[in-house]
This record gives structure tokens, sequence and C-alpha cells, in this order.
């Protein structure tokens, strides 16, 4: 079965016009973002971030405006943009390219731009819209917030893949550990499942779209996982120790993530306490999630499991956060995010403790908002039987 990624026109249509009324409602004739992954949200126009501006402009009526650099354009009408596709030159070019953008548009009142506008790119903005009173505007990133049901469609696949992966990866020790071989390196490791991951996209998949990577993650063992976003190193696994399989990937430019921690061998007294620890959290965290609660209140419900199990020092990071177009997005869950959690939020549950000099321990699933609470779109089992990989 070929799993086609693209997200189809009429969906991009319904995301547009989400952001409309948003708009309407701020008292805004149109809105302006540089942002990569916005531009994508918006238009269905992935591509490589550089020097040269792509612009998505959305006025209140009329068609969506892309603006490209000339070798982009070819690239941004064969992936079918739900925009109509303005070019220009080469940057910096003789003429500041967004003026390319000015002239198509029609003159707006007052125009919205996304908060992560930088400020050299808000003055062109402003010099090339002389007219215009600019305010910063939320309306894309809340209207990210909400799935529309075939971007969830997409999340699952790449939950399913992230599982996948997960469960090769652990196959792979494991046979390693089994047959008295080598154990793979962190590196190593992090290869193998990245290439377990983009081989199904290859296999099974058509049009294959996303900013970032494909598939894969971090992976790393004793004491390097005590560093939450350590790198993968030369370091091979080792009986005794922990291992960390922090994996993630993207299906139609829609993000998921899963991590396991995994034991190489009987777990001792302190390795159980720790895992058992977040495990609770997790399960905390994962009830905590549902429609009308904030976000503050769901990281406090899941970390003070593990304040209550005497290991606070340990922490060093709040749940989770928001996933979609980007791996990393708001909402935040943590103390200071009061964002209301709505049916449709894609959300990962990531509690973790890490212990210097020994390891660390982090479980995550990306969670679905739904009517009723929550539910996981990634699978891997995490009962301590089932994260213990011995000979």
């Amino acid at each position: 079965m070929t799993f086609r990624q693209r997200l189809p026109a009429d969906v991009l249509v319904r995301i547009q016009e989400r952001v409309r009324r948003s708009l309407a409602a701020d008292g805004l004739d149109a809105l302006l973002t540089d942002d990569p992954e916005d531009v994508a949200y918006l238009t269905g126009f992935f591509h490589h971030p550089c020097e040269r501006p792509v612009i998505a402009y959305l006025p209140l009526d009329g068609d969506v405006l892309l603006l490209v650099p000339r070798l982009e354009r070819d690239h941004a009408e064969w992936q079918r943009v739900q925009a109509t596709v303005v070019d220009y030159p080469e940057f910096p070019g003789t003429v500041e390219p967004i003026s390319h953008l000015a002239r198509t548009a029609a003159a707006p009142v007052r125009l919205g731009i996304t908060p992560s506008t930088s400020i050299e790119r808000l003055a062109l903005i402003e010099s090339c819209f002389p007219a215009a009173q600019v305010t910063p505007s939320y309306a894309v990133t809340w209207a990210r917030w909400v799935k529309e049901p075939e971007e969830l469609a997409l999340h699952r696949e790449a939950g399913r893949i992230t599982d996948v992966m997960l469960r090769r990866g652990v196959e792979l020790v494991s046979t390693a550990l089994v047959s008295g071989g080598s154990l793979p390196t962190e590196a190593e490791l992090a290869a193998f499942v990245g290439s377990v991951g983009s081989g199904i996209m290859d296999a099974e998949h058509e049009d294959v779209v996303v900013i970032g990577f494909r598939a894969g993650g971090l992976v790393y063992s004793g004491p390097n996982s005590a560093r939450p976003h350590g790198l993968p190193s030369t370091h091979r696994l080792r009986p005794g120790e922990t291992f960390m399989l922090s994996l993630g990937c993207a299906v139609g430019g829609r993000y998921i993530e899963g991590e396991r921690t995994f034991i190489l061998g009987e777990p001792s007294a302190d390795q159980q306490r720790y895992y058992e620890a977040v495990r609770a959290a997790q399960a905390a965290g994962a009830a905590a999630l549902r429609p009308g609660r904030t976000c503050a209140e769901a990281n406090d419900a899941c970390l003070q499991v593990i304040r209550d199990s005497g290991l606070s020092q340990h922490l060093q990071h709040r749940m989770g956060h928001g996933i979609g177009v980007g791996m990393h997005e708001s909402p935040w869950l943590e103390d200071g995010d009061r964002t209301v959690l709505q049916a449709g939020f894609v959300v990962s549950n990531e509690p973790g403790i890490y212990i210097p000099g020994h390891a660390g321990y982090r479980i995550s699933d990306s969670m679905q908002i739904t009517a009723e609470g929550a539910e996981p779109l990634t699978a891997f089992p995490r009962s301590l039987d089932d994260i213990v990989v011995a000979a």
C-alpha cells in the first residue's frame, strides 16, 4: 500500500480560511510570514531555508501570494502550492525582493506579521508597505495548534514509523547481546534507526516533503544520556548501562516523536527506582491531558510525581511541547504557559530525570488531545519488563 503524504488543496484552503477568520477578528487586512514552517503550513511549500526570502502573504480576500526566488519557482509549482507564485531574480538584488510582493498585493491598511520576523526583515517590510500599520499577529501560531483530520492522519503514520524505528533499534542491540557480538556505538545505532525510518518512507510513501530531518533522532547511553539533548558519539553500548532512543520522523511535514529508555541487563535497584518514577510521571501526564486543562496544570500534575518520589533535584525540563509542522513548537507544557488545551492539539508527554555521571531516564509519547482526554500516537511498550534488554 502506498501512503500519499501531501495534503490536498482543499485542506490548505480550510487552513487559510481559519487564519483569515482570526485576522478578521483582530481587524487585520492581511498577514505576512517568512517563517519556513508557517509558509509550508499555509501554502504547502516546503523548502530549504537560506538567505533568500520566501514569504507567504495571506489577504482577507483574494489569492494567497507566495514570494520565492526565481530559482525556487519550479520547485514551488512542482509542489502544487495553494498560492499564486511571485518571484524575484536574485538576492540581494538591485531591487529589494519584498518590493516584488508589495507591487502585486493590494495595499493593506493593517498588516499582521508573525512574531518571529527579524528586526532587519521588519524594517524592509515597513519600507515596502509604507502605508500599512504593521502589527504582530499570532493567527498562524494559534491555527497550527488545532490539527485538521488530514493532518492527524499524517501524525498517526509518523507515529507508526517511529514505533518501528524503536523496535528495530532494540532488536539490533538485543541480537548483538544474545550472539555475544560487538554492541553498536551510539552513532552506529543512530544511523541504523534513521535508515529504517527513511527506508519505510522510500518503499511505502509518495511525495516525501519535510523541512527538517526525515527520520531518526538522538541516541545516547550511560553517562552521555544524562545530557537531555546530547548528540550520538562513538561511545559503545555496554551491559549494565542504560541507553536512550529519542526518535521521530515527519510524514507530509507533520512530526511525531517517541522516546524510550532501555536497560542493558538485569536492572539495579537504582535503575528500577529511577525508571519507575519517570514511568509513573508519564502516566500522570497522560491522564492530565484533556480539553479545558491548561498546559501549566498538566505539567504540574506530571512533574509532581517525580517531586513526590524525592527526585526533584534531577529534573531539568518541562513535561513537553506542541508538535506539528515543527518537532518543537508551542504551546509549551510548562508552568509558564497558561494555554488551554483543546481537542486537535498534538503534544509530547516526555518527563525525564538526569543523574550526572550515571544516566538519564526519559519516556516520551506524542499525544493527540481528544474530546474525552488524550490518546498516544506512539505505542511502543513502556513497562519495566519491556525495556530491559537481556541476553
